[in-house]
C-alpha cells in the first residue's frame, strides 16, 4: 500500500511475510498465493506491499537461478504485490517448533550473516518496482548479548562496513539504493535505540540505520521522543519501522495477572520480559521465567515480547502497547517530512496465541492480517497522509 506525504514522497506499509515461514522457493510462491493474494483482495487494492521473509535457502535459489528470480518477480506482479522491503533477521528455521534461541543465529561476528544479507540485497534490487529506487532490509542487532565482546563487535562493524561498500557498489550496478536496518531487540547486544548509536555512529555510513520495532522499543520501556530524537541528533537513520504491539500487565502482582500472562507462555518463540524499577530495567528472557515468581519485581507493570495482533489486543486484566506504536508513528511521519518511507506490520505470532485466539484456518488469519493493515492504513489517514491507488 502507498501513501502520498504531505511533502509529496511517497510512504509504503506492507505486512511481513514470516508470519507464513517458508524455506524453500517453492514455499515462498505459496505463500503468495494462498496468503497473500487473499490479503490483498480482502482489502479491496490493486497492489498491496509485503515485507519478504526469504529463508538462506529460498535466497540461494534465488542467487543461483536468474530466470527463477525473473520468474518471483512476474509472480509477485502478477498477484498484485509489490516488494519495497525484506526481512532479513530470521536466517532459517522460522517454522521450527521451537525458534527461541535459534533466531539469533548465525550473528554478526559469521561470515555466513554477511553473505546472506549481501545476498537479500541484491535480490531485493531485482524486486524493486520500476517506479521505487529504494529498498530496505531488516537485520538482528550484531548478536544475542552473552558471549560477545569487544573482538566480537570489531568483527561484526567490520562485516557491517563491508557490507555498506557492498551496497555502494550495488547502487553504481543497478540504480537501486538498498539500506540496512539493524532491529534493537530486548535481549540482544542493542536492545535499544541508544545502544544502536554508539556502533552505528562509528560506522558512519548512511546506508546502515535502524530498523525500529514497536513492540521492541515499548517491551524495553523506551520513550519514543527521546529514542528519536536521541537517533536525530546522532545522525542514525530510520531505515524501516515495524508496526507491532507488545503484551502489556498493568498490575503484574495480583494471581488473574499472572495467569492471564501464563496463557502467552508458549514453546516456539522468545517472549522476553521487562520492568522498570528504581534502579533500571529488569526483565527476563522468557515469559515461563517471569510468570513462574521471583524473578521480576512486580510493583510495577510488566511488558512482554509478543507481537499480539494490532486490532485485536488481550482481554482484560491484560492489554497491549498499541498507544506506543500510535505515539511513534505520529512521531515519525506527523511531522513536514517523514523520518521513514517504509512500514512493515509485523505480527508473526498468530499461531503462538493462546489456542482459543488463534486462526482455524487460512481465511481466518487473512481476515485477521487485513484488519491490522485496515488499522494500519487509518492511523497513516489520520496524520494527514493520502492513500494512493
Amino acid at each position: 500500500m502507498r501513501f502520498r506525504h504531505p511533502d509529496g514522497s511517497t510512504v509504503h506499509l506492507a505486512y511481513c511475510t514470516n508470519v507464513h515461514p517458508a524455506e524453500t522457493l517453492d514455499g515462498v510462491l505459496a505463500q503468495l498465493r494462498d496468503h497473500c493474494e487473499p490479503v490483498r483482495r480482502r482489502l479491496g487494492r490493486d497492489r498491496l506491499g509485503i515485507g519478504l521473509w526469504l529463508a538462506r535457502d529460498a535466497a540461494q535459489a534465488l542467487i543461483n537461478d536468474p530466470a527463477a528470480l525473473r520468474a518471483l518477480r512476474a509472480e509477485i506482479d502478477r498477484r498484485g504485490l509489490e516488494v519495497v522491503t525484506l526481512n532479513g533477521f530470521p536466517y532459517e528455521g522460522f517454522g521450527a517448533a521451537e525458534v527461541k534461541y535459534r533466531v539469533y543465529q548465525p550473528d554478526w561476528t559469521r561470515p555466513e550473516r554477511l553473505a546472506h544479507t549481501s545476498d537479500l540485497a541484491r535480490l531485493l534490487a531485482a524486486l524493486l518496482p520500476d517506479d521505487v529506487a529504494e529498498g530496505s532490509v531488516s537485520t538482528l542487532p550484531l548478536a544475542w548479548r552473552t558471549s560477545f565482546d569487544s573482538r566480537a563487535q570489531d568483527t561484526a562493524l567490520a562485516a557491517l562496513a563491508t557490507l555498506a561498500e557492498r551496497l555502494d557498489a550495488l547502487e553504481e550496478l543497478t540504480g537501486k539504493s538498498i539500506r540496512i536496518g539493524l532491529e534493537p531487540e530486548p535481549g540482544c547486544t542493542v536492545e535499544t535505540t541508544a545502544d544502536a548509536i554508539a556502533p552505528l555512529t562509528t560506522l558512519s555510513t548512511p546506508r546502515v540505520g535502524v530498523c525500529l520495532d514497536t513492540c521492541h522499543l515499548a517491551t524495553s520501556f523506551e520513550d519514543p521522543p527521546t529514542a528519536l530524537e536521541a537517533l536525530g541528533s546522532a545522525g542514525v537513520p530510520v531505515v524501516k519501522a515495524q508496526l507491532s504491539a507488545a503484551l502489556h500487565a498493568e498490575h503484574p502482582h495480583l494471581p488473574e495477572v499472572r495467569a492471564a500472562l501464563a496463557a502467552f507462555a508458549e514453546p516456539r518463540f522468545l517472549h522476553q520480559t521487562r520492568t522498570r524499577t528504581a534502579a533500571g530495567l529488569r526483565g527476563t528472557d522468557d515469559l515461563p521465567e517471569a510468570v513462574a515468581g521471583g524473578a521480576l519485581p512486580d510493583g510495577a507493570p510488566w511488558r512482554a515480547h509478543f507481537h499480539v495482533p494490532l486490532h485485536a489486543p488481550p482481554e482484560p486484566p491484560l492489554t497491549s502497547t498499541l498507544p506506543v506504536l500510535r505515539s511513534t508513528l505520529a512521531l515519525l511521519l506527523g511531522g513536514p517530512r517523514p523520518l521513514t518511507h517504509h512500514l512493515e506490520v509485523e505480527t508473526y505470532t498468530w499461531q503462538a496465541l493462546p489456542a482459543e485466539l488463534r486462526p482455524r484456518n487460512r481465511a481466518r488469519l487473512a481476515d485477521g492480517i487485513a484488519a491490522e493493515l485496515t488499522l494500519a492504513r487509518d492511523l497513516l489517514t489520520d496524520l494527514g497522509l493520502k492513500e494512493l491507488p
